[in-house]
């Protein structure tokens, strides 16, 4: 199910996969790149990490909003969940568990990064949802089963943000804690559609907090 997405590149930054202890996926955003979330890389680099982001066909994940009904957003949606499985595979053929992995992502990205964390709830490094939310419309039923076993989340947004509405990141946030997740998540005036130096700070002592250095 990757073949709509697949084929396209997965960019790297920080330490080699080979030499790291913990990874970061970050995926982008609608109409971005992975080149572009990768800028946020120099911002959250810590020793040992690396950083893995991998590129959507067309620069865009699911081509209708993410509130809009799941089937209309296939095939692509299962695509692009299918990616983020496989950067997690290749992370943890590298000796890097899922409890030392943070998932992080912006706008589309974090809505893709949100619904992957609910569907296949396991204990990450971490989850980071950088104006997101839970794909599908308003009050639709979810299904999520598993356990998040205390996995650290922060949701960051607008309380304003032309793309997010405010009460979408507190359900993902409510979703998320009732899978038993630890959960924060803050709401910023008048931010705008964009990441600000709190946000980096959270997803940083997320990333502080991930476990112990691969061993010599």
């Amino acid at each position: 199910m990757t073949e709509l997405h697949g084929g396209q590149p997965v960019l790297t930054a920080g330490t080699d996969l080979d030499r790291a202890s913990s990874a970061m996926v970050m995926i982008h955003g609608r109409g971005a790149t992975a080149r572009d979330i990768l800028t946020l890389a120099p911002e959250l680099d810590l020793p040992g990490w690396a950083f893995l982001a991998p590129q959507a066909a067309g620069d865009t994940w699911y081509p209708y909003p993410f509130t809009a009904p799941i089937e209309q957003n296939e095939p692509w949606l299962s695509s692009a969940l299918a990616v983020v499985g496989e950067v997690l595979v290749r992370i943890a053929a590298r000796g890097i568990p899922s409890e030392r992995t943070v998932l992080l992502g912006f706008s589309q990205g974090a809505c893709l990064t949100l619904e992957y964390a609910a569907r296949t709830a396991r204990r990450y490094g971490g989850v980071a949802g950088l104006s997101g939310g839970l794909i599908g419309p308003d009050g639709a039923e979810r299904d999520d089963r598993g356990s998040l076993e205390g996995t650290p989340v922060f949701l960051g947004c607008s309380d304003k943000d032309p793309h997010i509405p405010a009460e979408r990141v507190r359900h993902a946030g409510r979703t998320l804690e009732g899978l038993g997740a630890e959960v924060t998540t803050l709401l910023y005036p008048n931010l705008g559609h964009a990441v600000n130096g709190d946000e980096i700070g959270h997803v940083r002592r997320i990333m502080s907090g991930v476990g112990a250095p691969r061993p010599a």
